[in-house]
């Protein structure tokens, strides 16, 4: 049987293994998918030695996706403009070919529940690896980006790379208040820590759409504090998992797997 796994630290909370049991029952194409713990420091380590044991394909997860962008010269085009890999398929040459597919599944799942509009003004919080990997398609898509970031050299840096791709622009945490927008993606793993950016209120309206990408059993910190802020339209990153795992699904056997079906099961997994 092929083996995939999920390569990230923690990753104990993950879902991926429960969706690709799901996608493998769809399809009826049978594989086995895992997750890995890896030690921060060892994380080439614990990749170079799944494949040498015949594993076929992996999904990279917090925080290596940087770090597995440098480890192969073989990337598709979205890989290589978000400079991060959440996905590796074995070549029949033997190379990693890195892909992201994160980018793509936020935008899907963003049209899918009817959240994203073109020309929306979207604020987009964060310049890690999470953040650079979905910039490209929502320019694309025709939206008006401005990044923030608690370091604003790193927003400064993504505005300077993605400039030619589309309307984006930098705005200091502190500057926010003189905003507004339509659509806030909240790109940070604060969430891991239970905790949230640290933004005005008064950006926030009952017409504010809210996103974020960390997903948790319940309702995750950043959208408890936009609910109370006003926010009556808003998502946590449930369904841009799924999105982005199809994604790889597709990648890996050569079918894209319907998203409904493992969402529906998830959210009721969820509730229970």
């Amino acid at each position: 049987m092929k083996k995939f796994a999920l390569f990230g630290n923690p990753i104990s909370h993950s879902q991926s293994p429960l969706i690709h049991s799901l996608f493998s029952n769809q399809t009826k194409i049978d594989y086995k998918y895992h997750t890995i713990l890896t030690p921060i420091h060892s994380f080439e380590i614990f990749l170079k030695k799944f494949f040498h044991d015949n594993g076929q394909g992996a999904n990279i997860t917090l925080p290596f996706k940087e770090r597995a962008f440098k480890i192969t010269s073989h990337l598709t085009k979205r890989a290589t403009l978000s400079c991060a890999v959440n996905t590796f398929k074995i070549l029949s040459t033997g190379d990693l070919l890195g892909d992201n597919t994160d980018g793509i599944g936020l935008l899907s799942d963003l049209q899918y529940q009817k959240l994203i509009h073109r020309k929306d003004r979207v604020l987009l919080i964060g310049a890690g690896g999470a953040a650079r990997g979905v910039i490209f398609p929502l320019l694309s898509f025709g939206c008006q980006l401005i990044i923030t970031n608690r370091t604003f050299s790193r927003a400064k840096e993504l505005v300077r790379i993605f400039k030619n791709f589309g309307d984006i622009s930098i705005c200091s945490i502190n500057e926010l208040h003189k905003q507004s927008f339509n659509l806030i993606i909240n790109a940070t793993s604060s969430g891991i820590n239970g905790s949230i950016p640290i933004l005005p209120s008064n950006i926030i309206n009952d017409h504010t759409r809210l996103y974020d990408m960390y997903y948790q059993r319940g309702t995750t910190p950043f959208l408890i504090w936009g609910k109370k802020k006003g926010s009556k339209i808003f998502s946590d990153g449930l369904g841009m998992l799924i999105h982005q795992a199809a994604h790889s699904f597709f990648l890996w056997h050569g079918i894209m797997p319907k998203i409904k079906p493992v969402l529906n099961y998830l959210q009721n997994y969820f509730i229970k």
